[in-house]
């Protein structure tokens, strides 16, 4: 039953419903309603979306919650199948934030695909995406939980795949389907062991239970049970969060339309992992082994894929693996047990991430469609709009002080040096290396698209389509150009809380009451909240204290070492590419993970695969079994032919030698007994 008669459970329906009534009208009435009807019903129901969710958000501030069931799907003996919600700080901020980003992206996409045939089936998948996240984020149970988990999948699914008659689009969104899978099925195995030891799918009857669940080992190993369930919940996580090693699906999304890219891979479907062990707290809090799992696997995440950021000349991959990266803080926060640090985190870096995206679809408009950096150059001065709120969103990215990337990022480093995990120490150093790492390859995005020499006048990594001709046999350059107002009101709606967010909320979320009753924490055991808060002494302190860390010198560091590199001395690049061949070779190869997954377990699965249709199918199931049985049904046959003449008296003598044999068998034993046999 719902704990606060404030909390409106219309409300809640209205925020989770909405996005899905204007799915529906722009999926299947879109020519009907025409282009302007689609995108006027899927902003009007994301709009009223974001309108509840900040009421409810206010009313959750007040002290207001909600868990409660809302529809009992079925019942199985004792298993409960229901819809319901659980509304708290954590979900109410997840409310806000899936639906705000939503709405600014469903705004931006009218520019953006103008000219798109498929402009009605857009909207209405980006609206049917935004109710997917809002079912996962809002559920009160692990079936709920599942069904979300699912929807946000199968929509990313037809959202990269969208220009379906591009073959790498094609092969993109079924990348991200199997890996995803595979993911997928470590996190069914977990709800699996949770329901089969607690009965229940309900989050608050089987938090309740935690500690039992504790005491209890894996059967037939040495494993505790708890250890177990929490691998393979955070294996989900790692599917949908894009972690080493099933993140090799989220840069090639990037051959979906770049709007998706901010909604899926910025701010929603790439923090559901986040956002579920959040909710897992008190299940990972009974596991220093899940936890040190999670913080190593982040850890490389965060460092490593960095590195790639480097080398990328694609806008959007650039942004691509910056998300990877920074999805790689966010689970080393999880695994030193600062949950509220990882959505502080996730939230601060939605906004400005949402922001760089838009704003590399922004520069992708102005330059008709080419997306390389290294034909750009000296848009500051076409697209001011676009280079203002990018170089906001590049330096919240960075962490300066003051921006909302600084307050959480420089959170994560503090509560990871604090903790007494052993796999802490390496985590440090990783995410300490990767502020430097991030500064560079942002700003070596930055001054490349919005500074130096004018490239885009004579394309010196011209695209297929990058010729063009005024009909006098001359190349007449296209001049980049400010997007139009429905592109850029977006890119300064989000600006803003790229650089204010974080100054805000730091105090509630991370020191207040805000997410007390959503995060468990095992203070005892695991000690980097408690650190933190004793160094805390403001917002304002902490970031002028901030321009005197390690941190911030390693991120000036990387900013004036890709100034020089690109705009002083832009020789210098290809020359450290050339002295260091072998290392830039295995970056440009993604750390082989592609060719490893399609030479190995690719051609591996395919080849059982092959065996077993050729052996178990062909040979021992159409070979042994259906036609061997009927061979051995023809030789029977052929062998009772035989006997079947049809002569009467054949089968008279057959009758007397077989009542013949039957007495003989019935009597022997009488037989043998007188005989002395």
């Amino acid at each position: 039953m719902s704990t606060s008669a404030t909390l409106s459970q219309n409300l809640l329906l209205t925020a989770a419903f909405a996005p899905l009534v204007g799915a529906i009208l722009a999926g299947f009435f879109g020519k009907q309603i025409g282009r302007a009807g689609a995108h006027w019903a899927t902003i009007l129901g994301v709009g009223v979306a974001f309108v509840a969710s900040a009421l409810t958000l206010k009313d959750v501030v007040a002290g207001a919650r909600f868990n409660a069931t809302l529809y009992e799907w079925m019942v199985l003996g004792g298993l409960k199948m229901e819809i319901g919600f659980m509304v708290d700080g954590l979900t109410a901020m997840m409310m806000c934030v899936v639906t705000f980003v939503s709405l600014m992206v469903h705004i931006y996409t009218i520019g953006y695909m103008e000219e798109d045939d498929g402009y009605q089936r857009f909207f209405s998948y980006i609206s049917l995406f935004t109710f997917s996240m809002l079912m996962l984020v809002m559920s009160n149970n692990f079936l709920q939980l599942f069904f979300g988990w699912e929807a946000v999948g199968l929509v990313s699914y037809l959202l990269i795949g969208f220009w379906y008659k591009k073959p790498t689009a094609i092969f993109a969104n079924m990348k991200a389907f199997l890996v995803n899978r595979v993911g997928d099925f470590g996190f069914i195995l977990g709800i699996g062991l949770i329901l089969a030891y607690t009965g229940s799918l309900n989050y608050t009857e089987v938090f309740a239970k935690a500690g039992d669940l504790g005491k209890l080992g894996f059967p037939g190993t040495d494993w505790m049970l708890i250890t177990v369930i929490c691998i393979c919940l955070f294996i989900g996580a790692m599917g949908k969060s894009a972690q080493v090693p099933l993140h090799v699906w989220l840069p090639d999304s990037m051959e979906g339309p770049t709007p998706i890219s901010a909604l899926i891979h910025a701010a929603t479907m790439v923090t559901a992992g986040i956002f579920m062990v959040t909710r897992m707290s008190p299940l990972f809090e009974l596991s220093d082994t899940a936890l040190n799992f999670v913080l190593v696997i982040g850890a490389i995440t965060a460092l490593f894929m960095g590195f790639l950021g480097i080398i990328q000349n694609d806008i959007k991959r650039v942004v691509a693996y910056s998300t990877l990266s920074q999805l790689g803080y966010m689970t080393v926060a999880l695994g030193v047990s600062a949950y509220s640090v990882a959505v502080f985190h996730l939230m601060t870096h939605a906004f400005f991430k949402a922001l760089l995206f838009l704003g590399a679809g922004s520069v992708i408009i102005g330059m008709h469609h080419d997306q390389d950096i290294r034909n750009m150059g000296g848009l500051r001065k076409y697209m001011p709009i676009t280079w203002i709120t990018s170089l906001l969103g590049s330096l919240a990215l960075i962490g300066t002080p003051f921006f909302s990337g600084f307050y959480s990022k420089d959170s994560i480093i503090l509560a990871v040096h604090a903790s007494q995990l052993p796999a802490a120490g390496f985590a440090y150093v990783a995410v300490v290396a990767g502020v430097f790492i991030t500064a560079f390859y942002s700003f070596r995005m930055y001054f490349l698209v919005f500074h130096g020499p004018e490239n885009f006048r004579h394309k010196p990594f011209p695209g297929e389509h990058d010729h063009h001709d005024d009909g006098h046999g001359h190349h007449e350059p296209h001049v980049p150009h400010e997007s139009p107002w429905v592109v850029w009101v977006p890119l300064v709606a989000l600006a803003i809380p790229s650089v204010i967010i974080g100054y805000l909320t730091i105090q509630p979320l991370l020191f207040g009451d805000f997410l007390k009753d959503a995060v468990v924490v095992n203070g005892s055991l695991h000690g980097a909240m408690q650190d933190l808060q004793q160094h805390f002494h403001g917002a304002a302190a902490m970031a002028v204290h901030g321009l005197q860390t390690l941190p911030f010198w390693l991120a000036v560091a990387g900013v004036a070492l890709s100034w020089w590199m690109y705009l002083k001395a832009p020789s210098v690049p290809a020359a450290i590419a050339k002295a260091l061949s072998p290392v830039v070779r295995v970056l440009e190869n993604k750390y082989y993970f592609d060719a490893f997954n399609e030479k190995v377990l690719a051609a591996g699965s395919r080849l059982l695969g092959t065996g077993l249709w050729k052996v178990g199918d062909v040979g021992v199931i159409d070979g042994a079994i259906v036609n061997g049985s009927a061979r051995v049904v023809g030789v029977f046959a052929g062998l009772t032919r035989l006997f079947q003449t049809g002569q009467l008296y054949w089968y008279a003598l057959v009758m007397v030698l077989g009542i013949f044999g039957l007495l003989t068998w019935q009597l022997w034993p009488y037989l043998s007994k007188a005989l002395g046999v």
